[in-house]
């Protein structure tokens, strides 16, 4: 049996700097990660509101996409796994940048076996739908649910803005080695460096 593994793809596949300079440039701001707190933008740019910064983010969201840098070591890490495990994003992206996302992961030679991009955060049905085993994610909120929700390990990497407490079903690491090495541990694998 191969097990098949959800992955998010903003602040996971791509680093979570990414918005960041896009951010700084458009605000005039000087916000590094640190910075952000919180998964709402806006809170760390108090003098925009939610709608505001939504707006810039609607109409900059494909260009961000296309130039967003991918996690260290991510690359690496999915292309070892993708003779091992099923490889399926699962991502709040909308079908409005479905060419931008697919152009992204053929530009970084990313492994996948499906990519679905479901226009909300909230992933628990497709998650369920695609039976997924193992689930990775930057959204504490997300992280949470589909653990407690489905009863599977989910993998979060760590942020400023997902620092909130988590239950036992769900692994803070810190980057895509990290992550290998929990899943080596529980499905058995290992990826040299």
């Amino acid at each position: 049996m191969r097990y098949r593994f959800g992955i998010d793809i903003d602040g996971t596949v791509t680093c979570p700097t990414s918005l960041v300079p896009h951010l700084n440039r458009a605000f005039n701001s000087e916000l590094t990660l640190d910075d952000i707190k919180e998964y709402d933008l806006s809170k760390a740019l108090p003098h925009l509101t939610q709608k505001e910064v939504y707006e810039w983010f609607q109409k900059e969201e494909p260009y961000i996409y296309s130039v967003s840098p991918i996690s260290e070591n991510a690359d690496l890490v999915l292309n070892e796994w993708k003779d091992r495990y099923e490889l399926y994003y699962i991502s709040a992206r909308s079908s409005s940048v479905r060419d931008v996302t697919f152009d992204w992961f053929k530009q970084h030679a990313i492994a996948f076996d499906h990519i679905e991009l479901i226009g909300t955060h909230k992933k628990i049905n497709a998650a369920k739908e695609h039976g997924v085993h193992l689930f990775f994610e930057d959204k504490h909120d997300n992280a949470v649910e589909i653990s407690e929700e489905l009863d599977i390990p989910v993998i979060l990497f760590d942020t400023p803005y997902n620092r909130m407490s988590i239950p036992d079903g769900v692994v803070r690491v810190t980057n895509w080695l990290e992550a290998d090495a929990w899943v080596q541990k529980e499905f058995g694998t290992k990826i040299e460096v």
